[in-house]
């Protein structure tokens, strides 16, 4: 992308798959309909909250036990609807 142009970028969720969700996103140049300058695709695998808190070292455990305020912007039940 040259440098001191503007890049218009839009992404969307292609699909999913249970735990997968593929996605796509493409950039281009000055205008949203301007030259295609980027074009990316990315898969990415839902990990629920839970295995995070049920595999996590026993010291973090026990450093979150004593600070809950951490975990207050984390929802529990979050998933993806495309």
């Amino acid at each position: 992308v040259p440098m001191g142009s503007t890049l218009h970028i839009t992404a969307e969720i292609t699909g999913q798959v249970n735990r997968k969700v593929y996605t796509s996103a493409e950039g281009r140049l000055d205008l949203p309909d301007g030259p295609l300058a980027v074009r990316a695709s990315a898969l990415y695998v839902i990990v629920p909250m839970n295995h995070f808190m049920t595999n996590a070292p026993k010291e973090y455990l026990a450093y979150i036990s004593k600070h809950p305020e951490l975990l207050a912007f984390v929802e529990p039940d979050f998933e993806i609807n495309p």
